[in-house]
């Protein structure tokens, strides 16, 4: 697993999106354990008490939940992950328009682009 990490931005807000990521692309399923926090922390080169803040976030927003002695898990909670992974593509969405307005581009020429690479795309 890459945690491509950027140290201009929080830590654990990146591991949280990170892990929001696996989550809604289906890296991790419902009700699947997650490795323990040292585990993720050696794998992700993080001090294992800022993964342990980003997982403790993931739990107040409800996506993991913890057994005591059994780990933590990824919510079965389908439609919490499904509004996740909409909330994600929207903003995505708007971020890539609004970079596309900033370099000159109008709504008619995105839209133009995106249809040209659905085409290369099924080639």
């Amino acid at each position: 697993m890459t945690w491509n990490l950027d140290n201009s931005r929080s830590i654990y807000l990146q591991l949280m999106e990170k892990i929001e990521k696996d989550i809604i692309s289906g890296v991790y399923k419902p009700g699947d354990k997650l490795p323990s926090v040292r585990d993720l922390a050696v794998d992700a080169a993080v001090n294992p008490n800022t993964m342990q803040k980003a997982l403790s976030e993931l739990e107040r927003n409800k996506l993991v939940y913890s057994r005591r002695t059994s780990g933590r898990f990824i919510t079965e909670d389908e439609t919490l992950i499904k509004s996740l992974k909409k909330s994600l593509a929207t903003k995505n969405t708007q971020d890539f328009v609004e970079n596309m307005k900033q370099l000159g581009f109008s709504k008619e020429e995105i839209l133009h682009l995106i249809d040209e690479l659905k085409e290369n795309e099924d080639e």
